[in-house]
C-alpha cells in the first residue's frame, strides 16, 4: 500500500542565475506533520509553490498521492495557507468564506454546513458580517486557517500558520493540526520558531540555498548532533567533582553538565559519583534543540559556499 502522500524527485527551478531549488528530493508521509525549515531566501516558497502547481519545476517530477502531480486537477486536493494573506479585505468574512469554499468544489450547502462547524469550533460565530479589514491580525489568521482546510484537502500546507496569534489561540490552531492529521490529513508545516516544530513535527527538511542540507525524524536528526552531554544533579557535591571519564563543561551548585569522553560510556560517569557516596538525584542526556541545530547547520553551508567561491 502507497504509504507516501507526496514525493518530490530532483527538483530543480532556476532564475536568471539564482538556483532557487537545486536538485532537491524527499518524501512526505500520509497523515505526518512535516516541517519544511529553512532561512530567509532558502528556496522554501518556491518549493511550496511547485507543489501547489504555482511554478512549475524546470526539472524533476512531484507525485501527489502516488500519480504524476496534476496541478489543474489535484489542485482541490491540497490546502495552501502562504505567509502573504489573501483575503478580500472589504468582503464580509461569511460571504467571503463561502465564495472561497464553492471554489474549492464544495456546493453552496456543504460550504454553509463547514463553514458553520469551523467557525463554532473556533468561536468566531459573530465574525460573519464583520469585514476582513476590521480584523486584527489574529482574527484574520484564524480565518485564513478555515479557509485553508474546510474542504477537507488531503494535503495541507500552512506557511507560518501561527504568526499573529496569541498563546490561546496558538494552542487552538495547534490542537487543530493535530486533529487534522489524525483524521488522515497530512500537514507541511514551514516557519522560522524551532520550537513549535520540535512541539509538533514528526520529520523535517531543511533547506538553505536551494539545496537540501538535513533530512529525518526530529528525534534521529537530534541523536544525529548530539555531543554526549548530560545533566547530573546531586544532592550534594562529592569530594572531586572531575573525574576520569568525563569533562567538567558546567556547574550550577549542585547541577553539572559533563561531556563524556570518547571510549567511556553514560555509567562510567554513574560511577565516578556512586563510589564517593553521593546520591544523585538527576542524571539526563543533553539534546541539542532543533534551533541550534538549524544555526549550526545553516552557518556551515555558508562556510562551505564562501570557501567554494574562493578557490574558483
Amino acid at each position: 500500500m502507497q504509504n507516501t502522500i507526496l514525493e518530490l524527485h530532483n527538483l530543480k527551478k532556476y532564475y536568471a542565475t539564482q538556483k532557487a531549488v537545486d536538485d532537491i528530493s524527499f518524501s512526505i508521509e500520509k497523515g505526518s506533520i512535516f516541517g519544511l525549515l529553512g532561512p530567509n531566501g532558502a528556496g522554501k516558497t518556491t518549493l511550496l509553490r511547485m507543489i501547489t502547481g504555482i511554478f512549475y519545476p524546470d526539472s524533476g517530477n512531484i507525485q501527489l498521492d502516488g500519480k504524476a502531480f496534476d496541478p489543474v486537477n489535484d489542485i482541490l486536493k491540497i490546502g495552501y495557507m502562504p505567509e502573504e494573506r489573501g483575503l478580500y479585505k472589504k468582503m464580509k468574512i461569511g460571504e467571503q468564506a463561502l465564495y472561497l469554499a464553492q471554489l474549492k468544489g464544495l456546493s453552496k450547502s456543504q460550504a454553509m454546513e463547514k463553514i458553520r462547524f469551523w467557525f463554532k469550533r473556533l468561536e468566531m460565530e459573530s465574525w460573519w458580517n464583520k469585514k476582513v479589514e476590521d480584523l486584527s491580525k489574529g482574527m484574520s489568521q484564524k480565518l485564513q486557517f478555515v479557509i485553508t482546510v474546510l474542504h477537507e484537502p488531503k494535503l495541507i500546507i500552512l506557511d507560518e500558520p501561527f504568526s499573529g496569534l496569541d498563546p490561546v489561540n496558538a494552542n487552538l490552531i495547534k490542537d487543530e493540526i493535530y486533529g487534522l492529521a489524525q483524521r488522515g490529513s497530512t500537514v507541511i508545516f514551514s516557519t522560522h520558531r524551532m520550537e513549535q516544530v520540535e512541539e509538533i513535527c514528526d520529520h523535517i527538511v531543511l533547506v538553505n540555498m536551494g539545496k537540501k542540507i538535513l533530512d529525518g525524524t526530529v528525534s534521529n536528526v537530534k541523536q544525529q548532533f548530539k555531543e554526549n552531554k548530560f545533566s547530573v544533579v546531586l544532592h550534594e557535591l562529592p569530594a572531586s567533582v572531575n573525574g576520569n571519564s568525563f569533562e567538567l563543561v558546567d556547574q550550577k551548585a549542585n547541577r553539572l553538565v559533563v561531556k563524556i569522553k570518547e571510549g567511556f560510556r553514560s555509567n562510567d560517569v554513574l560511577k565516578h559519583f556512586l563510589q564517593q557516596d553521593v546520591t544523585i538525584e538527576g542524571f539526563n542526556e543533553i539534546l541539542p534543540s532543533l534551533n541550534d541545530i538549524f544555526i549550526r547547520q545553516v552557518e556551515g553551508t555558508k562556510s562551505t559556499a564562501r570557501a567554494f567561491q574562493n578557490v574558483q
